[in-house]
């Protein structure tokens, strides 16, 4: 049925009960249906549904395979099978809309694209937050931590940007350094991911091999470098016009957008940023998203985060002292759940003038969870090779110089983001922010770098010897 299912994970030893997991699971629904659809639209949000399994021996083979084939760092939760219930989602590796050329060859690109823009609340405490995104400095730590072994050129706003250079080098950068950002997948199967010890040169090579019957179907090109260079440069061509595109018609919802304006379009840190000044120039140009596109809804409900976790964490301390004193108005104030439409209209509210009221403090702690969500969300895009003759003003179209895919875009990893989890958040930007203060920026501003300012004349002196 070209289906997927899903099934909850908890810590060990903290198993739920099935009522349970069947209240978790119909909220997971609710949210995408009624709150998530809002903001990306019909065509791009796959809310699923809940089952229930009742073959014993089904169950038994699912936590098999999950023991036997998940990486080892997946492995500390416990998969929730003996209540039987699951969802059942639409494989997104596979082309959602067009069944006719399910028979066909199909590439997926997993693309997890992160935070697009920089913060610009006033409560901000370090400039550096102003200047730098949260993902660049992000990577620091994590190298620091033993997460990863280098950082990746990747950055956030330049994908967010519109431009289609920016957003060629963002892909490319993405392609060099996968991290857990990008994932390649051909007929269901992962070709090519997150392997932090690759060779990239022979990667490319191997990725190439497998993209070659897509994007030249004739063979007309010779192998070695070039024809790897060409095929990752058709790639990222047609991820960047997918992710320009609009397969949606409708609005997203009666929500009143956040003025991308508000955020600066460029980050400091970004290695395309300081190619730039290298080269002399000082301003990148933002071409911006078209309305319409995934891109564009993806920053729009990442940007309901208008106070920033600085200006958010005492809102939510606010909420929480409330509950210590009425813990039985948790479940009147939606926290957790039901996410209906109810749930959505409070959303609506964009204002950042504090009444001092518990319900403002706790519209912006759930707008502030929705932005946590489309921050970690996943695009995938899914191609198929088609004919000329099959091509229609129906049929979303992209072109290559020698081939043409219709496509479809989906959104995923849209469970909304627990209201416990804001207290980490805040811990983890200052960790985060101070990290990079100490231990990049310094590096980056020596006092020798004084000695040299830009355009000083230097004299090269030649001693003979």
């Amino acid at each position: 049925r070209c289906v997927v299912l899903r099934f909850l994970k908890s810590p060990p030893n903290q198993n739920k009960t099935s009522e349970e997991i069947l209240h978790h699971l119909q909220n997971i629904v609710d949210f995408g249906k009624h709150v998530m659809k809002q903001f990306f639209g019909e065509n791009y949000v796959h809310h699923g549904s809940k089952i229930h399994i009742h073959t014993a021996d089904f169950l038994v083979y699912v936590i098999v395979f999950f023991c036997l084939f998940s990486p080892e760092s997946r492995c500390d939760k416990d998969m929730e099978t003996l209540s039987g219930y699951a969802m059942c989602l639409p494989n997104l590796t596979r082309l959602q809309t067009y069944r006719f050329v399910e028979h066909r060859p199909i590439l997926c690109i997993e693309i997890k694209p992160k935070c697009g823009f920089i913060p610009f609340s006033s409560h901000v405490s370090q400039e550096i937050k102003h200047k730098v995104c949260r993902y660049c400095m992000h990577q620091h730590l994590k190298v620091a931590n033993g997460k990863w072994k280098r950082p990746s050129k990747y950055c956030p706003l330049d994908l967010f940007s519109g431009n289609k250079q920016r957003m060629h080098f963002a892909l490319k950068s993405l392609l060099q350094e996968a991290q857990n950002n990008l994932k390649i997948f051909k007929n269901g199967e992962l070709i090519y991911g997150c392997r932090d010890d690759q060779d990239c040169v022979s990667d490319w090579n191997e990725l190439a091999r497998h993209l070659k019957p897509f994007f030249f179907p004739s063979n007309g090109l010779v192998s070695g470098p070039h024809c790897t260079r060409t095929i990752v440069k058709e790639l990222i061509h047609v991820i960047t016009m997918t992710l320009l595109s609009s397969t949606d018609a409708c609005r997203a919802g009666d929500m009143k957008t956040v003025p991308i304006s508000q955020g600066r379009s460029y980050c400091k840190a970004s290695a395309f940023n300081k190619e730039l000044v290298r080269n002399g120039k000082h301003k990148l140009e933002s071409s911006g998203l078209p309305r319409g596109c995934l891109l564009y809804k993806t920053l729009q409900a990442q940007m309901l985060d208008m106070l920033d976790i600085e200006g958010l964490y005492p809102l939510y301390s606010r909420v929480e002292q409330y509950l210590e004193e009425f813990p039985e108005e948790r479940s009147t104030l939606q926290i957790d759940g039901p996410y209906n439409e109810a749930f959505y209209e409070k959303l609506l509210d964009l204002s950042t003038e504090d009444d001092g009221t518990v319900a403002f403090a706790l519209t912006k702690v759930q707008q502030y969870r929705i932005s946590m969500t489309a921050k970690d969300c996943s695009i995938m895009i899914a191609l198929s090779p088609c004919l000329q003759d099959e091509c229609s003003e129906q049929r979303p179209v992209i072109l290559t110089s020698k081939s043409r895919f219709t496509f479809s875009v989906s959104v995923l990893d849209l469970d909304l983001k627990p209201y416990e989890s804001i207290p980490h958040q805040y811990k983890l930007d200052g960790k985060i922010v101070n990290y990079y203060l100490k231990n990049v920026q310094a590096k980056d501003d020596p006092v020798m770098s004084n000695l040299f300012k830009e355009n000083e004349d230097c004299t090269l002196v030649l001693h003979k010897v």
